[in-house]
């Protein structure tokens, strides 16, 4: 048993701190907002221009003209403000964005990213991505340890067109937390249910478990 999407969230909330600026990615790091405790007080940004991101919203607090920026309908909470995405990106670049949880393809030992195309698919661009990885202080990623053919995603090299070079700090699976560091990929949580040996066999970059310590989500 690995963590399910929705643990896998939880436990990403967790890296949040009060009154932390926060982008989330597209896809699964969506779900972390349904996780932020009540007691922690967090803005969440979006590159189409808002800040203050609330929960997902129920069928009767839909708005289709609300959105994020991977078109999800979303909520606001109180003292949320709207601007253009000129305005969002210029917070991003420029600093002011403390922690971002994005998806990935693919993870280095070195802390690479890869999670914008696929050679051979179509796709609209990299979107705020790059600007993502460059400009935010903190690069979490939150991912499924292996894609749809069962190859793993954290590897010694990229294979996919790069996002950013040596960005990320945390990698969560579902297989547990990793931290990357200079000597490479650190494994320091083990979801419940998933043993050492299957992380390492499904890992493609030697893993350090020093640092392991086995918590649930």
């Amino acid at each position: 048993m690995a963590w399910t999407q929705e643990q896998m969230a939880q436990r990403a909330a967790l890296e949040l701190k009060d009154g932390d600026y926060v982008n989330l990615g597209i896809g699964l790091p969506t779900l972390v907002a349904n996780y932020i405790p009540n007691d922690l007080y967090v803005w969440l940004q979006s590159e189409n221009g808002l800040l203050g991101i609330g929960e997902y919203p129920i069928e009767e607090e839909v708005d289709a003209d609300l959105i994020n920026a991977g078109k999800q309908t979303i909520t606001t909470r109180a003292g949320a403000s709207f601007f253009s995405s000129s305005d969002s990106f210029a917070m991003i670049r420029g600093g002011h964005v403390d922690i971002a949880i994005l998806g990935a393809m693919e993870v280095s030992k070195t802390g690479d990213i890869a999670n914008w195309m696929i050679p051979g698919q179509k796709v609209k661009g990299m979107g705020g991505a790059m600007d993502l990885v460059a400009g935010v202080k903190k690069i979490v990623v939150l991912m499924q340890h292996c894609n749809k053919l069962g190859m793993p995603k954290i590897l010694d090299q990229c294979t996919l067109p790069l996002t950013g070079v040596g960005v990320v700090s945390r990698i969560i699976s579902n297989y547990g937390v990793f931290d990357v560091k200079p000597d490479g990929i650190h494994l320091v949580e083990l979801a419940d249910g998933i043993t050492l040996e299957h992380v390492l066999q499904s890992t493609g970059s030697h893993v350090i478990t020093t640092s392991l310590q086995h918590t649930a989500a």
